[in-house]
């Protein structure tokens, strides 16, 4: 079994110092949101082996504040995860079949990330599957599990969607 989760990246700025989009970094609030989802991904015993980041500002930071209470996972930053549509995101997460992790993290943007979570899910529970169909929005994490022996054999349709969290729903949760 092969495990993706997929994160898009936190809330961000609305302009970078550099005025570039590549270049804007997170806000309070995405800072405080990967903060929350790491630890959720910890305490669900849901951490990566490897993860693959965009290279951005915000998706590297997105990445330091999310693992910043995990043990050591290696990161490798791909410029094609910086926009990429689906069968891009699926042509990184096939090459992750030469490191060969069992759950593995990729940290990108939408719309691709989000177009490329439902594209690749075959079967999902409710309302899990119904709040992914509506909006990946930032900070949020898929989790997809595959019966694939190899990231290599990973295609789409062919997942099955375990977890969809975002840091709303977590807040919400600590407020009841």
């Amino acid at each position: 079994m092969r495990r993706l989760i997929l994160m898009r990246h936190a809330k961000a700025v609305k302009q970078g110092p550099t005025g570039k989009d590549r270049d804007r970094p997170l806000d309070e609030r995405g800072r405080s949101d990967a903060r929350l989802i790491g630890a959720y991904l910890k305490r669900k015993s849901l951490l990566p082996d490897l993860a693959l980041v965009s290279p951005s500002a915000r998706t590297r930071e997105t990445f330091a504040f999310l693992s910043e209470d995990w043990p050591a996972t290696a990161a490798e930053y791909h410029e094609e995860l910086y926009g990429a549509e689906p069968g891009e995101l699926l042509a990184a997460v096939r090459a992750a079949s030469v490191q060969n992790p069992r759950r593995l993290l990729v940290v990108a943007h939408n719309p691709g990330l989000h177009e490329f979570a439902l594209a690749l899910t075959a079967s999902a529970p409710i309302p899990a599957g119904a709040a992914l169909a509506d909006n990946l929005p930032t900070a949020a994490v898929a989790v997809i599990d595959f019966t694939a022996k190899s990231w290599s054999d990973v295609s789409f349709r062919r997942g099955r969607l375990e977890a969809f969290v975002t840091p709303r729903q977590l807040k919400d949760k600590d407020n009841e």
